[in-house]
């Protein structure tokens, strides 16, 4: 048995509390409320971070995701951070092309759909010979499925508006692998061609990046700790500090708006030659040795 349990792991290594001083504001005149920015996985994590994150630089925010709570709690934070834009939300399975379809076109009764952030995502973490087929349909409908849907209907509202820019979630593992993640993985490594792909049709005034960290101190990853400490029998800080960062010379997890703030600096003006390319911040674990 792990000597942390699931609670412990989280209270530990979950994420630190969002406040507005840690929030990256950029002076850009496309950061207002007459724009909108979707961020899907919006509930939890790095999507809840940036959807207050994008919200906090004045942009009128549709954050969606599956869980109906979660999405409560961040319109709740949103109103008590007090921010400069609004953050409403959207319920909607990306797994459901019907709902990717409801979700942009509700999106567009706010505004002008010009930002676009595919953060959702999942992990499970199973030798090949073991892996569900079942959990790897579900992993590639909303890691990569739903963000080439997603930005299909969104394109024309960027190619109507003065500029457009989709943000892509990837990571370090779509540079290089660890053993067990074939599915995460692969899709990683598939959504970093899938942006440049974007790239090339957005003909210079539609932008696409992908925003590459290491590990991030999110409850998803908290959670698993306890149980990749079983598999390696390894205590759980053993499974941070060995197996986590033991490649890495900044020797701390990411939090969830530090990577938001890369969304922030990313769609903004300053990013404009950022095009088909990679924000990189994995605290040197692909680049050093």
């Amino acid at each position: 048995m792990a000597d942390m349990t699931v609670d412990e792991a989280r209270e530990k290594y979950g994420p630190s509390e969002i406040t507005t001083e840690n929030l990256l504001t950029i002076d850009d005149s496309g950061y207002n409320g007459d724009n909108v920015a979707l961020v899907t996985g919006a509930a939890n994590g790095i999507g809840r971070a940036t959807a207050l994150a994008l919200a906090h630089n004045g942009l009128t925010v549709v954050g969606t995701d599956q869980d109906e709570n979660g999405l409560e709690e961040v319109t709740e934070k949103a109103d008590d951070l007090n921010l400069d834009g609004d953050l409403v939300s959207v319920t909607g399975d990306l797994t459901e092309y019907d709902d990717i379809k409801s979700i942009v076109d509700e999106a567009a009764e706010y505004g002008s759909i010009t930002f676009l952030a595919n953060i959702a995502g999942l992990q499970h973490v199973a030798p090949i010979e073991e892996f569900p087929t079942e959990k790897y349909d579900l992993m590639q409908a909303v890691m990569q499925r739903a963000p080439i849907l997603l930005s299909k209907r969104c394109f024309p509202h960027f190619r109507d508006g003065e500029r457009g820019a989709v943000g892509n979630m990837c990571s370090v593992h779509g540079h290089i692998v660890t053993q067990d993640k074939v599915a995460y993985n692969t899709l990683k490594f598939g959504l970093r061609g899938f942006t440049q792909s974007l790239a090339a049709e957005g003909e210079g005034t539609v932008r696409a990046f992908t925003v590459s960290t290491a590990y991030v101190k999110t409850n998803l990853v908290a959670e698993q700790l306890p149980a990749t400490a079983d598999r390696r029998g390894l205590t759980v800080d053993e499974v941070v500090e060995k197996v986590m960062l033991e490649r890495t010379r900044v020797k701390q997890m990411m939090e969830p708006y530090e990577v938001a703030n890369l969304f922030v600096m990313g769609f903004s003006e300053y990013s404009s030659q950022l095009n088909g390319g990679d924000m990189r911040y994995d605290g040197g674990m692909s680049l050093t040795y």
